[in-house]
Parts: C-alpha cells; structure tokens; sequence
C-alpha cells in the first residue's frame, strides 16, 4: 500500500535521471512518430550512453506499435536481438 510519503517520492522519480548508468549494454527505443510519448523516448536516446539506438515510425501513435502488426519494425528487432544477445 502506498503512503503519503511514499506518493511524493513516485511523483519526483524520473526514471532517465541515471539512464547511462546502464551503459555498455546496448538499448534500442522505438516511437511512433505521431506518439505523445514519443518526447521520453527522444529524452532517454538523448541520456543515455552508447551503444543506443532510436528508431522512428512514420505515422504511428503510441498505441499503434502494440497490435498493428504493419508497423511493428519486426526486422530491426531481430536484427538488434540477434546482434546483442549472445
């Protein structure tokens, strides 16, 4: 159960704050070009340290990339698994 104190902790917390602490493992971002949410995933390429990758989807929204499966960039997942999974 969350507490008062607690609450205002979870309301300060950014999660990208130390996002480069997590540097060398690779880290791929993909947005909707359309996605309201597209913005944190701007901030968190921008944070963090290399290897990163930021992949744009043209004309898709932030739910868009869940179930239309068109737009879902299934090659550059593979390639990116297959890449940095070893």
């Amino acid at each position: 159960m969350p507490t008062l104190t607690s609450n205002v902790k979870f309301m300060n917390f950014y999660p990208f704050n130390d996002i480069e602490t997590i540097s060398p493992r690779p880290l791929l971002l993909i947005a909707g070009a359309d996605a309201h949410s597209r913005e944190f995933s701007e901030d968190a390429y921008n944070r963090a340290a290399e290897p990163k990758e930021l992949v744009i989807i043209p004309n898709a929204g932030h739910v868009d990339l869940y179930d239309r499966v068109n737009l879902i960039p299934f090659a550059k997942l593979t390639s990116f698994f297959k890449s940095n999974l070893k």
